[in-house]
């Protein structure tokens, strides 16, 4: 019988830079650090995991420093109960969306272990595949019109039936973007935009009034995620359908606002809520609701993407358009590029566990990139004390 039991739990920062900045109306950001978790049995069986930075990678990889005695010497199998005793005896429960970046990367790897030792891929052990792909988004990035106009030639060219664009800077400016990508992508291809709560309720009921014109799929986020009342209200007096993101912070708030009804979209993953069972619970909780999930990212690496891609193998209730940064990574630490990366579909991977293997070189080269330059900050330092 194997000897399961975690041993070791290695963390290793890295950064990885975008082809271009991304803007909204609250990152400034040009490329991701995250953190990858390499855990290692008893055996010499090795899991692999990704843990988001968020604001402050230090803080992040300090809290997984201080999760590891709950982990070591424990069984992959007991990654839930890992987490509660860690959310209650470590007192994480008082700092939980730090808690949840960072161990949501131990439990992608203590899974990545479960599937290794029994040879499946991760989406059977999390009750197999209700569908044979999941669909990404063309994340567009601002510009002139020429700029968008190439931006989504090349999206209709791969494929892509879905495009992204952020919003809540500037909205004549936002308008006129909107109906280039509109003339540039045709009718039938679905537009989604994100203000990142931009917007006070009317300003929202205004804006998506006049962005309508060129028929819009869904708004993600158009206003503060409190108090809930705004988001229904926007999502009761607006024809466009409404998606949540922010406000999806912990368990207890995904699902106050799913069972509330804020939205008719829950776009969030498994680093808002600590786990990938978590995250799956919490999606079939929108399903029983008649409501629909988007996978989100924060910006990611291809472990966290594969993760990512079995879980939404899994959920009855997932939109087409899931979110990625695959696109508009220069590289990642894998050996092989991600389906995702060239077009919007991507299938089963059939490999045990995540499915995907990590390239040793250009994780030491990635994580030397992180110790000489740090992380890829979410904000321009230079825009400090300006108005926002």
């Amino acid at each position: 019988m194997k000897d399961l039991r975690i041993v070791e739990l290695e963390f290793i920062p890295v950064s990885i830079a975008y082809t271009h900045r991304e803007v909204s109306s609250q990152v400034r950001r040009d490329g991701v650090t995250d953190i990858v978790v390499k855990a290692t049995t008893a055996d010499g069986l090795v899991g692999w995991g990704e843990s988001c930075s968020g604001a402050d990678v230090t803080s992040v990889e300090a809290a997984l420093r201080a999760m590891c005695p709950f982990v070591v010497d424990r069984s992959p199998w007991e990654s839930e109960a890992i987490r509660a005793e860690l959310w209650l005896r470590g007192l994480w429960q008082f700092r939980k969306p730090t808690a949840a970046f960072a161990y949501a990367g131990i439990d992608m790897a203590l899974w990545d272990i479960c599937g290794k030792a029994t040879g499946q891929p991760l989406c059977n052990l999390l009750g197999g595949r209700v569908r044979s792909q999941v669909e990404y988004f063309y994340y567009l990035a601002r510009g002139d019109a020429a700029e968008l106009q190439a931006q989504c030639a090349a999206g209709v060219e791969s494929g892509y039936t879905v495009f992204y664009l952020k919003v809540g800077i500037d909205i004549e400016a936002e308008l006129e973007m909107v109906r280039t990508v509109r003339e540039a992508i045709g009718p039938s291809r679905k537009l989604r935009l994100d203000a990142n709560a931009a917007w006070s309720v009317n300003e929202a009921l205004r804006n998506l009034t006049r962005l309508d014109e060129y028929t819009i799929d869904f708004i993600e986020q158009p206003v503060a995620q409190d108090p809930a009342a705004c988001m229904q209200e926007v999502r009761a007096r607006s024809n466009v359908a409404v998606a949540a993101n922010e406000g999806m912070w912990t368990v207890e708030d995904a699902y106050r606002n799913i069972t509330s009804r804020v939205a008719d979209v829950f776009c969030f993953s498994s680093y808002w809520v600590g786990s990938l069972l978590l995250f799956q619970r919490l999606a079939q909780a929108a399903h029983f609701e008649g409501l629909q999930v988007c996978k989100h990212t924060h910006g990611e690496l291809g472990l966290a993407a594969a993760a990512g891609q079995h879980l939404c193998l899994t959920l009855p209730n997932l939109i087409d358009g899931n979110q990625q940064t695959a696109q508009m990574m220069e590289d990642d630490i894998l050996t092989e590029r991600l389906p995702i990366a060239d077009g919007p579909a991507w299938g089963l991977p059939d490999a045990p566990g995540l499915g995907v293997d990590v390239d040793p070189d250009k994780l030491e080269r990635y994580h030397e990139q992180y110790r000489e330059h740090g992380q890829f900050l979410p904000y321009d330092p230079s825009l400090i004390g300006s108005e926002m």
